[in-house]
């Protein structure tokens, strides 16, 4: 656009910033008087209600980060896609780098995404609903079918997408913590600045006609002042801007965005700087103020009062004029509202909770050690702050629907209390993972063993009632702080143009030491606050009478359940990996290097992911994968099952007697030895999985076959020579006398020799010398001496003993692999 349209957009900012600042700075100074005169007021009187029965951690993030993985992003200056690696510290602010490498380097991101004020989308229908282009073609196409979308009524808008479903559901419950975090930037630990701030606002805005609930009350201090500058810049700027655009529809909506995005970081910039002079003068004031309230707080006190009843007389007869028609009957229907999908959302918290200690002592039961109890409790402890666990408590939240009412009462949007019982929600969450830390911490001081699900249990139970009560503690708190949120703003609407006008006049009634601490508007609400509270407290009490949601009455006090359990809150953060040993591991070898890297590779994630590492773009299924527990790693364990199915699948597959037979030079066609051969091939394919120490007993089991075969064939030559030499029978009847007996009792009995070959294959755990030693009937049974090769005595003739010791040596070099016919060889030659 042109310079005058973009000096004019400058004058007329900066006019806008002036006005704001100077306004808000008149009555951020009344406030922060008023402020510090209540905080002091009540650390003097002390405030009643029940006290909390968990222990709440400091700083319960420190050394965390969030969350970290690749996904793609849309480049306006080139409108492409890019790989981009995202870092999410424990600020909450997304980090985008070029790649990982980039970050484990340490190198300066990309660009950074304050969240605050931001909306996550998952589709492009709800991106063009908000631009107001429905039915209109988007200006970009996604690269994917899984848009993640960063929309900001103000700011630029930032567009991602990965590749699975599960991985947007994922990247979205990410993104939904990191905008829930930032929008909650006011502390609640500052008792004085944090009320001046909010009530300085609200008069801001109910002095422009802007009552009700605010949805851009989020994020730090500046970041709320330039919503508050936009809120009136915008409008103005679009009327003016908008016509003077050309080009397409997506060049003048891209166009556009930039242009609000520039001016809000100029507004930005420039209200955080007059924010900080304003407090800084404040803060310098702030010694003389308490000195005159520690000295006057009596005197004050009786002034407030004093003028209080005389504001009420004019307040009080049309507030409850206007509670009675206006309010009481919505008083009922609105609490049911909110009570009903926010005590699903904590009893979701409870169970969550109560399931991972049960899963934790569950894998406790097989591995009793110090050392898996800290890698369990160092993830339980990150419980709160892990938030695609917790998305399904904060699902239950997201039901709240406010129809019919909304208008009626000003009420933008229900998100305002979604988003406020959500960060209750994870607070909750973390008080109870905490205080079951220091619990069990304290149980396993001194003890070297002990059943950890049984003491585990025993601080379950403790945590798990102090839970109950602090919820529902908890729960009736925001049910009236909710319920006066959706009335208050309705009734000073209806009240004020009635009593706007007489109330300048009562502050004729307070001494001027004293009116900076009593502000007659601030007394005016007060009036009609105590005048609908009734109600609310009346409503909110019913609820709890009637056990409603689980609540507890406000007669319940638990005091002194647990009285030396506020002394383990201060003790130092417990650090399980470090303290059981579980975490030493990943810090071995990181001792060199830049102190930065180090500490970087140091921080603990809270969300696991994998990374893609040396790739330009995102695989599928890939970018952003949860690394699994050790325990389910199924490498291993498949490696040694796959080996195992193939033995036995090739038992299944080779059946007895099928192995075709290689010995072409042996009597019988089909020789039933391979039957023992097979069952030995298969007992050794067992005994390798066990070692080598059977491997060597086999090879020392054939070396002495091997041997025995030698000294039967230099007996056989021996008993030839002396055969052919000597005519005496009576030496070769004795000769041939056991031979027949051995061969009729192999004949007659062979069930006890299959006997023993079953026995040893059986038992693959027996001797290897047994295994090859064993024999089937049919082995010993393959060259018997056939009745032609006999003499008419009986006696075996010398000829057709050379034949059969010529045959039986070739078949020998033909099986020498087939030990066990070998071994029946050998048995048969030591009989002889």
């Amino acid at each position: 656009f042109s310079g005058a349209l973009f000096q004019y957009l400058e004058e007329n900012k900066k006019w806008r910033n002036r006005e704001l600042m100077g306004e808000f700075g008149r009555l951020y100074e009344q406030q922060y008087a008023v402020a510090l005169f209540n905080k002091m007021r009540f650390d003097i009187e002390g405030g009643g209600g029940p006290q909390n029965q968990l222990l709440h951690r400091k700083v319960p993030l420190k050394n965390k980060s969030i969350f970290s993985g690749a996904l793609f992003q849309y480049l306006e200056e080139n409108k492409k896609w890019r790989n981009r690696f995202l870092f999410i510290p424990d600020s909450y602010n997304i980090n985008y780098y070029e790649n990982k490498q980039a970050h484990d380097r340490g190198l300066h991101p990309k660009g950074t995404i304050n969240c605050a004020g931001y909306r996550v989308l998952t589709s492009m229908e709800e991106y063009l609903e908000l631009l107001n282009t429905i039915g209109s073609s988007p200006f970009l196409k996604c690269a994917t079918q899984f848009p993640l979308i960063l929309w900001h009524p103000y700011a630029r808008h930032y567009y991602f997408c990965v590749v699975t479903e599960k991985e947007q559901q994922k990247w979205n419950a990410v993104f939904q913590d990191c905008v829930r975090h930032t929008n909650n930037g006011l502390p609640e630990e500052c008792k004085v600045q944090t009320p001046a701030f909010t009530d300085a606002v609200r008069l801001y805005r109910q002095a422009h006609g802007h009552y009700g609930t605010w949805e851009m009350m989020c994020g730090t201090p500046p970041q709320i002042l330039a919503n508050l500058v936009m809120e009136t810049l915008l409008p103005e700027m679009r009327d003016l801007i908008t016509p003077k655009l050309k080009g397409k529809m997506y060049e003048r909506q891209r166009n556009w965005m930039l242009i609000s995005d520039a001016v809000y970081g100029l507004v930005q910039s420039q209200t955080q700087a007059q924010y900080e002079a304003v407090v800084q003068s404040c803060e310098a004031g702030r010694p003389p103020l308490e000195t005159t309230i520690r000295t006057d707080m009596d005197q004050i006190i009786t002034s407030k009062e004093h003028v209080t009843s005389k504001i009420r007389t004019l307040v009080l007869p049309k507030a409850e004029k206007l509670l009675k028609v206006s309010i009481q009957p919505y008083i009922s229907s609105i609490l049911d509202a909110l009570m009903e999908p926010t005590s699903r959302g904590f009893f979701e918290v409870r169970d969550l909770f109560f399931r991972e200690l049960v899963d934790m002592s569950k894998n406790l039961l097989n591995d009793d050690n110090k050392e898996k109890l800290g890698e369990h409790m160092e993830k339980i402890s990150m419980l709160a702050f892990h938030p695609v666990k917790m998305q399904s408590c904060y699902e239950k939240v997201e039901t709240l629907s406010l129809e019919g009412l909304q208008q009626r009462f000003d009420v933008s949007s229900p998100s305002v209390f979604v988003q406020r019982a959500q960060i209750l929600m994870r607070e909750q969450m973390d008080d109870a993972v905490y205080t079951f830390e220091q619990l069990l911490h304290q149980s396993l001081e001194g003890q070297e063993q002990e059943d950890f699900c049984k003491t585990i249990q025993r601080c379950q139970d403790r945590v798990i009632k102090k839970f109950d009560y602090d919820s529902s503690t908890v729960r009736k708190k925001f049910f009236r702080e909710a319920l006066l949120q959706i009335f208050i703003p309705y009734m000073l609407k209806q009240l004020t143009p009635s009593c706007s006008a007489e109330l300048p006049r009562f502050q004729e009634l307070i001494f001027e030491d004293f009116s900076r601490f009593i502000l007659v508007e601030n007394i005016s609400e007060e009036v009609v606050l105590h005048t609908v509270m009734k109600d609310i407290m009346m409503a909110v009490k019913e609820a709890a009478v009637q056990r409603r949601h689980n609540l507890y009455r406000d007669s319940i006090v638990l005091t002194n359940s647990d009285p030396n359990l506020h002394l383990l809150g201060e003790n130092p953060p417990i650090d399980w990996a470090e303290e059981y040993g579980g975490g030493q591991e990943e810090l071995d070898g990181e001792n060199t290097g830049d102190p930065e890297v180090q500490k970087r590779r140091r921080m603990k994630q809270v969300v696991s992911m994998i990374q893609i590492e040396g790739n330009a773009s995102v695989l599928p299924n890939e970018s952003c994968l949860e690394v699994p527990a050790v325990d389910n790693i199924p490498e291993e364990k498949t490696e040694v099952r796959s080996d195992t199915s193939l033995s036995q699948k090739s038992e299944k597959q080779v059946p007895n007697g099928t192995k075709e037979d290689v010995n072409k030079n042996a009597v019988d066609d089909k020789p039933p030895t391979n039957r023992s051969i097979l069952k030995e091939e298969e007992s050794t394919t067992e005994r390798s999985l066990q070692g080598t120490e059977s491997t060597s007993a086999i090879d020392c089991a054939i070396q002495e076959i091997e041997k025995a075969v030698q000294e039967e064939e230099h007996e056989v030559r021996t008993q030839k020579t002396a055969e052919s030499s000597s005519s005496k029978e009576e030496t070769a009847a004795e000769e041939v006398k056991p031979i027949s007996n051995w061969e009729e009792g192999a004949r007659l009995n062979p069930a006890d020799t299959n006997k023993d070959t079953t026995s040893s294959t059986e038992k693959p755990s027996d001797s290897p010398v047994r295994e090859v030693e064993a024999v089937t009937p049919s082995d010993k049974q393959e060259n018997p001496i056939a009745p032609s090769q006999l003499d008419d005595r009986g006696f075996q003739s010398p000829t057709n003993e050379a034949a059969e010791e010529e045959h039986q040596a070739g078949k020998e070099e033909c099986n020498d692999s087939e030990t066990g016919e070998d071994a029946g060889k050998g048995e048969s030659m030591d009989h002889q």
